[in-house]
């Protein structure tokens, strides 16, 4: 029984330990997703067309909503 109770004294008392050696990952991995973030290939001319007529919808059919709003959507987008 003592052996168990100290045990669970030695993990509780290094757990802080355990949990403070995470906080310093985080800072090394900031780098890596910047980099990640800029390696990111930018949209093709028809993806991008594609955005600017789905901003274009949305603006005019600011107003509605339900089920008319998705068949307007879905129309204003086909053409």
């Amino acid at each position: 029984m003592k052996k168990m109770i100290t045990a669970l004294c030695l993990m509780m008392a290094t757990s802080p330990l355990a949990l403070a050696q995470g906080k310093g990952k985080d800072a090394a991995a900031a780098p890596a997703a910047t980099q990640l973030a800029q390696a990111r290939k930018e949209p093709s001319a028809k993806q991008k067309a594609q955005q600017q007529r789905m901003k274009d919808c949305s603006k005019k059919a600011k107003g509605m909503k339900g089920d008319g709003r998705k068949k307007f959507i879905k129309s204003c987008l086909k053409g």
